[in-house]
């Protein structure tokens, strides 16, 4: 018991602290990449990347494995997408930045996606949306 408290108190201590992330838009590479990260570290939950012009976002959510069917909601829109693992643990899937659920993520930050029963929300403060409209503009044709 004291072992798994003394481990507890090891990954508190090591964990970052939630001002540490941030969302980072990469504009000047390709792929452009939007990413919730902890800059100049390996740390990121969520990456947004696109080929400029294409319409389609790859989304990926570090931290969780989810495959199948997702269902991705955004205000009052919905996408159904395939959710497959990401290389170094986590999901991916892709979405077209022209449908009404990537629309309403850009216009208020916030999108679920749904597989099974696993639920992972993405939630941008309103202070980087302007981010998100950027990507989502480099990236639509």
């Amino acid at each position: 018991m004291i072992l798994i408290l003394a481990l507890a108190a090891m990954v508190a201590q090591t964990a970052p602290p939630e001002s540490a992330w941030t969302w980072t838009l990469y504009a000047d590479t390709e792929p452009v990449v939007l990413a919730n990260e902890i800059p100049d570290t390996a740390n990121l939950r969520v990456t947004l990347e696109c080929d400029p012009g294409s319409s389609v976002a790859r989304v990926t959510l570090y931290g969780t494995t989810m495959i199948g069917v997702a269902r991705v909601t955004a205000g009052d829109a919905v996408a159904v997408a395939e959710a497959e693992a990401a290389r170094g643990g986590g999901t991916r899937l892709t979405l077209r930045t022209d449908h009404p659920a990537f629309a309403a993520f850009a216009a208020d930050g916030r999108m679920t996606l749904v597989v099974g029963e696993t639920r992972r929300p993405v939630e941008m403060p309103a202070a980087h949306l302007a981010k998100l409209r950027r990507f989502s503009e480099l990236c639509s044709g």
